[in-house]
């Protein structure tokens, strides 16, 4: 009985140090799996047969203890190594590794989650984020403002070449200097037209409808007939030439005084009670009479071929002659605006110093709309001031809206011009550029980065950097008792407790390193002597066994 016993208890050795090998053998076989997680087999002792149960102290004995014969040895559990694997670089967006604890959570094709720590990301044909084996990688996605929806796991999408955005202009900076050394502005150039007449010979007024002016030295010949092109081309300001636009004699308007207007808006004069020279275009004693805003950048330099006419009859409807010249110096410079769709505008802006008071210069600004048949050119005037030291001080009339009808974006397309950085020192010239503006032209996903928090950030051609989603991530209360599954994945096991959906850095969360894979935690020279104890113990085993079998044969041969 007791060498069958001994026999029986050699073979659970070999039982128990079998299963330790084989679970060795797993580790080593996974020894450059990523992000594999070893495992060790834990031994307990079986139930041991008990031959006495010993006895108490007593006054004639001290007492005896148990005596009891162990049966073996059975595998108690295997363990799986939670502790964090080495990080390896790589380069590869994609890639992620987790430093702490979590697990990536993954979606299969009919919906079930799976939980792992293998970060071998990559991009399929639509743009989402896989794994390896086509599981999608589950985390937040961003509404179309590229806000973050929380709460709602989806499928990450990262749309490379594909995605395309563009960004309206609301904020413009410029930069540089407006000198103290200009000379005031004071006038604008006077231009003024040949004397024009009504069909009764009266000089011409801004009620005359424009059918029925003529030139003085032509009064029998009318200028203009009902649906009469009239282009303006050529005419400049400040020595930059304006674009063309036309008007139509019954459609853009009907008198002299709505043609007068129109041209007023074509030339980009600006008016009202605050602008020095009382610029504008007027009819006055039976002529056009232009008068530009104050300064020589604002000059309006026009010629009788400047308006043409498609009426055959009279193709050069009026001559100009320059009475007055503009005085006053100043700058101009131009900048480019964005609409929604992306579009560019650009915007002439000129500058001419208004006043040079005890406390510090006083600069005059005009913007206009310089973009070819944009319906408003004029956008509106404003002041900047500097204090004695030429540093800015205040600016007025900053706040533009710019009419953006029949192109398909927004309208208008409102901006803030910021003045800030401009100085008003008496510099050898003045100078105004753009110094930064935040719109932006249309532009596609060209690259991304994950930061460690799991945001994903798209840059795009244009220079605009968006969320594109937030990575999510699983904690469990006993990753232990989670069950693990085939290509480096997990499920939840009775003993793992529910997986609690967080981010990076919340609830215990690890961190992500984006570009990095993490390895396996494999320890191969704990594993090589592991391997040897076991094999040693495996031997002894069998020794057992051997020996037990050896002296039942001596018993045998004792009893023939």
């Amino acid at each position: 009985m007791g060498l069958t016993t001994a026999m029986y208890t050699g073979m659970t050795g070999l039982n128990v140090n079998q299963t330790r090998i084989e679970t060795i053998g797993h580790n080593i076989a996974n020894v450059n799996t990523t992000a594999f997680k070893g495992s060790r087999t834990m031994f307990q002792t079986q139930l041991a047969r008990t031959l006495t149960m010993g006895t108490r102290p007593s006054a004639t004995s001290g007492g005896t203890n148990p005596t009891q014969i162990g049966l073996g040895a059975a595998v108690g559990s295997t363990q799986r190594t939670t502790g964090q694997g080495s990080v390896e670089t790589t380069g590869l967006p994609a890639d992620l590794a987790l430093e702490g604890a979590g697990y990536f959570i993954v979606r299969a094709p009919n919906g079930r989650p799976y939980y792992t720590r293998d970060g071998a990301f990559g991009l399929n044909a639509e743009n989402q984020l896989t794994t390896s084996g086509g599981l999608r990688v589950q985390g937040y996605g961003v509404d179309g403002n590229f806000t973050l929806i929380p709460g709602t796991l989806t499928d990450l999408t990262i749309p490379l070449g594909q995605n395309i955005i563009a960004r309206a202009t609301e904020r413009v900076a410029l930069d540089g200097a407006l000198s103290a050394g200009e000379t005031v502005a004071t006038a604008g150039n006077l231009t003024v037209s040949q004397a024009l007449v009504d069909g009764g010979g009266n000089q011409a007024a801004a009620a005359t409808a424009l059918t029925d002016v003529r030139a003085l030295d032509r009064p029998a010949v009318p200028l203009f007939v009902n649906g009469t092109r009239i282009t303006v081309s050529g005419a400049a300001k400040g020595e930059r030439e304006l674009s063309a636009r036309t008007f139509t004699v019954g459609t853009d308007g009907t008198t002299l005084g709505d043609f007068a207007a129109w041209l007023q808006d074509t030339l980009g004069i600006q008016t009202g009670p605050d602008l020095a020279g009382q610029p504008g275009v007027i009819v006055q004693n039976g002529t056009l009479l232009i008068r530009s805003n104050t300064g020589q950048p604002n000059a309006i330099q026009i010629s009788g071929n400047d308006i043409t006419s498609d009426n055959g009859v009279v193709p050069l409807p009026f001559s100009f002659v320059e009475t007055a010249a503009a005085q006053g110096t100043g700058v101009f410079t131009a900048f480019t605006v964005y609409d929604s769709l992306g579009a560019p505008v650009t915007v002439n802006a000129t500058f001419t110093l208004e006043q040079a008071a005890g406390t510090g210069p006083v600069w005059r600004y005009y913007l206009e709309n310089a973009a070819p048949g944009s319906a408003r050119r004029a956008l509106g005037t404003g002041t900047v001031a500097f204090n004695t030291n030429g540093q800015f001080v205040s600016a007025t009339g900053n706040q533009f809206a710019l009419d953006r009808t029949g192109t398909g974006a927004a309208s208008p397309l409102n901006f803030t011009l910021d003045l800030e950085r401009l100085t008003g020192l008496a510099t050898q010239s003045s100078n105004v550029v753009l110094g930064e503006q935040d719109g932006y032209p249309p532009g596609v996903l060209a690259a991304y980065s994950i930061a460690r928090d799991g945001l994903i950030t798209g840059t795009f051609s244009n220079g605009l950097t968006r969320t594109l989603g937030q990575v999510a991530l699983a904690v469990f209360r006993n990753d232990q008792g989670l069950v693990a599954e085939a290509e480096n994945l997990f499920s939840v096991g009775p003993n793992s407790g529910p997986a609690q959906v967080t981010t990076a850095g919340v609830l215990g969360a690890g961190s992500i390193r984006a570009g990095a894979l993490e390895l396996s935690n494999v320890d191969l020279t704990r594993e090589f002597i592991g391997l040897i104890t076991s094999s040693t113990a495996f031997q002894a085993a069998s020794r057992v066994i051997s020996t037990s079998s050896e002296m039942l044969d001596q018993l045998m041969l004792a009893l023939r």
